[in-house]
């Protein structure tokens, strides 16, 4: 049973085998979905997780998942605590990253179909997509090891791109022999693609600024052409999930972890599962943010090329490149002393507040930008984080609308060429290769994101700074 605390935030508490109460941030309007969802369930689910800190919760845009709901969050001990797969997501480190220009999108909008023909062409979408980089065995290992500083040293971007990217571009201390053979395979020619599902690449124009100040500090002004980019680890990442879930199944067995769903095996932190699996969720991460510095590359280029102006006119700078899907070692705040926690985020992005020593020195006097992509056709958000997010949720917000029904559902209510038609009439340009796939992201598929950033700001677990609204999409 749901008990309301106040108008953003629902209380599940403690029973059974549940070692710590839940929490759910959502609002009147959102909380009815979340809740016939299951996402109740899977919050009491994880609360029995061994050694979980604080309290099991889950986001505004939360919905289920695969053990852990999408939007879900959990922190446990580094001594006492577990590591569980499904607490981060078979995409592992999939991301956002917002692209700013020195143009106004009414500049862009004469060349629109042109471009989007070119960008479609530079950055592969789609079920199982490979780009023209190929990259051997051998090569991957400096994938592994140095994320998006690994495709900058390729020539894939600038080095200051780095400075504003979580932790600089890549997690240290990954496993650049740990992903498996498959894994790797999977991954060969993957870098530079976009993927399937709902990943995007969105032309947009910032069409409302709520915090001038912060704005400026983000490099954000009204009419501004940016560029929004969703992906992942891809194939990668998905079979490193799938190979370490069958080892922490073995592992909950042999450490005698009894669980209420078997989809939430975890190993203790310190054992030799949890540490290979972290090493391979590393490299993997840094998979993701490589195929998002290959793709920045691949955007700059097409720009250049198709708008006919050069780079210092374009002014194509990194916003900011946040994952959602990872577990992250962290010092945060219990009972008034600082302690070192293993905090899973599934579909949550990090809100780190200003001040913080995770955020870029270029944002540290205002607080990290949180990217909140909305649903096809409709708005996106740019956050910054706050100090109510480190107090209440380790730091941490929604990742995006959050999906309301699913694939099948949404492909059975449309089509895509009638969905293209519709986009179209709003002035949205979008290029797929599927268009069952595009009937599957249909925007009424998903939670109305203005709701969803709406709970995190007035709820104070995010702050909003600005909105931007589509114009072209490149679609998986």
């Amino acid at each position: 049973m749901l008990r309301k605390i106040d108008d953003y935030r629902w209380e599940i508490p403690q029973e059974g085998g549940m070692r710590v109460p839940g929490l759910v941030i959502a609002s009147e309007k959102l909380i009815g979905k979340i809740d016939s969802e299951r996402v109740v369930e899977q919050v009491r689910n994880v609360a029995t997780l061994p050694g979980i800190v604080g309290r099991s919760l889950a986001m505004p845009d939360a919905h289920w998942g695969y053990g852990m709901p999408v939007g879900g969050v959990a922190a446990t001990d580094a001594v006492d605590g577990v590591v569980s797969p499904g607490g981060v997501g078979y995409d592992v480190s999939c991301g956002v990253r917002l692209l700013s220009t020195g143009l106004d999108a009414a500049q862009v909008r004469p060349e629109i179909d042109r471009l989007m023909d070119a960008l479609f062409s530079a950055v592969p979408s789609g079920v199982g997509a490979g780009g023209a980089l190929r990259v051997n065995a051998r090569e991957m290992k400096g994938v592994f090891r140095h994320g998006a500083k690994w495709a900058v040293s390729k020539g894939f971007g600038e080095a200051a791109d780095l400075d504003v990217c979580e932790d600089g571009g890549f997690l240290p201390d990954a496993g650049e022999d740990v992903p498996s053979d498959r894994a790797v395979e999977r991954g060969a020619d993957q870098l530079g693609t976009l993927g399937s599902g709902n990943h995007f690449l969105e032309l947009q124009e910032v069409d409302e600024i709520y915090d001038e100040t912060v704005a400026g500090v983000f490099g954000l002004r009204r009419g501004q052409f940016v560029i929004l980019i969703h992906t992942g680890s891809r194939g990668l990442g998905y079979q490193v999930c799938t190979d370490f879930l069958q080892v922490m199944r073995k592992a909950s067995h042999r450490f005698g972890i009894r669980l209420p769903d078997p989809q939430l095996a975890c190993a203790p932190l310190s054992s030799p599962e949890a540490q290979e699996y972290l090493a391979a969720m590393k490299a993997a991460s840094n998979f993701a943010r490589a195929n998002r510095q290959v793709i920045t590359q691949r955007v700059r280029e097409t720009l250049e090329r198709t708008l006919q102006r050069a780079p210092k006119e374009l002014d194509v700078r990194v916003v900011y490149d946040v994952s959602h899907n990872l577990a992250k070692m962290e010092t945060h705040d219990v009972d008034g002393k600082p302690r070192r926690l293993c905090v899973h985020r599934k579909g949550a992005t990090r809100a780190f507040p200003a001040g913080h020593p995770e955020v870029p020195e270029a944002y540290r006097g205002v607080g990290q930008p949180v990217l909140l992509p909305g649903s096809m056709g409709t708005h996106s958000y740019v956050l910054v984080g706050t100090e109510q997010a480190m107090k209440e949720t380790w730091g941490t917000t929604a990742h995006g609308a959050g999906r309301r029904m699913s694939r099948t559902q949404a492909a059975k209510q449309t089509h895509g060429g009638e969905l293209l038609r519709e986009l179209l009439k709003e002035g949205i340009h979008v290029r797929t290769d599927s268009l069952r796939g595009l009937a599957e992201e249909a925007p009424f598929a998903y939670k109305d994101v203005s709701e969803v950033v709406e709970a995190c700001h007035r709820s104070g677990i995010s702050r909003k700074i600005a909105r931007m609204r589509p114009f072209g999409v490149v679609k998986g």
